[in-house]
């Protein structure tokens, strides 16, 4: 048996180790391991599809990693489910370091023996989702976790990255959050599936009117999903208070999704936009590998930066450069 195929089988065991050196191969800029990661995920790939893909984002402060902890506790604990947690740590733009501390905010799950929780750095990745998260998520899925719980680093303007790879999108928001709507773009708003007003034991007075306020909001906005209307739900995540909401929330919109034939047809347009960013970035690597192709793709850049050129006839150039 090869390497691959033994990875393969160990995750298919259910093996957290075999998982996490999987996601570890994909992660790696070796060439070999990307080889191997490959090779593995294409072996786990058939079995993969049955979780519910859940998206929690919202601004720093809001209480995603407690959220988390509490809502995947509670899905083990009364739902019986398997749950992985792929939370995306920020890294710093001057050392690409990473802080890598959300297993310490998720105390319950990282002791968990039917939980998966796997920090990663968001790197130069947009929208402070992981370069490789997509495929973590498949492999997380070929692992028989029965939902696969993506935190992001926070709203920024390429959330839509984290839209493209779920079936539900999670908003977080305090009380009191005013007109405002808290710094937070309309867009993503229009993006989030379900609303839920955190820490709302803290103060409920100023929950209830957050509850309200975006209630009458969304009457302005539409739904991306066919048949679907955006719910805002109260939730405390030290007192618990309306997690089991949030998961019939979640089971509801899965269910109208595949009713209207909107959920399988959704996931394989989210395949097909992964395809075409995946060629995109590889194709960028190599250009930034290819020494001759680096100093080149550099000096175009600082001539499009210097508006010597235009972007477009610089990466024409660029690209005839390589394809003649």
């Amino acid at each position: 048996m090869n390497t691959s195929q033994r990875i393969c089988n160990d995750i298919l065991s259910g093996d957290r180790a075999a998982l996490a050196k999987a996601i570890t191969l994909m992660e790696s800029s070796l060439d070999q391991h990307q080889l191997l990661a490959n090779e593995v995920l294409d072996l786990c790939l058939p079995h993969s599809g049955n979780s519910i893909r859940i998206a929690i984002t919202g601004v720093p402060g809001v209480g995603k990693s407690t959220f988390i902890d509490a809502f995947g506790h509670y899905l083990i604990d009364q739902c019986h489910k398997k749950v992985a947690v792929l939370a995306i740590d920020p890294s710093s733009q001057q050392t690409r370091g990473s802080i890598l501390g959300d297993k310490t905010r998720m105390n319950r799950l990282a002791s968990s023996e039917h939980a998966f929780v796997r920090p990663s750095p968001s790197g130069t990745a947009l929208g402070g989702v992981a370069a490789q998260t997509r495929e973590s998520i498949l492999l997380c899925e070929a692992a028989g976790y029965d939902v696969v719980l993506v935190e992001t680093v926070g709203v920024g303007q390429s959330e839509t990255l984290v839209h493209s790879m779920v079936d539900l999108f999670l908003l977080l928001l305090l009380p009191g959050a005013g007109d405002e709507l808290q710094g937070i773009k309309r867009g993503i708003v229009e993006m989030a599936d379900a609303i839920l007003i955190n820490k709302s034991d803290t103060n409920p007075k100023l929950a209830k009117e957050a509850e309200n306020h975006y209630k009458n909001a969304l009457q302005l906005l539409h739904s991306a999903r066919r048949d679907w209307k955006v719910e805002v739900t109260q939730v405390d995540s030290i007192s618990e208070k309306n997690l089991h909401k949030v998961w019939k929330t979640a089971l509801h919109f899965v269910d109208i999704q595949k009713a209207n034939a909107s959920f399988d047809r959704t996931r394989k347009e989210q395949s097909a936009k992964w395809f075409e960013e995946q060629v995109g970035n590889l194709l960028l690597d190599r250009f930034q590998r290819d020494k001759g192709l680096a100093k080149l793709h550099e000096e175009l850049r600082n001539k499009v930066v210097e508006q010597k050129t235009s972007s477009r006839a610089a990466a024409t150039l660029l690209v005839n450069k390589v394809f003649g």
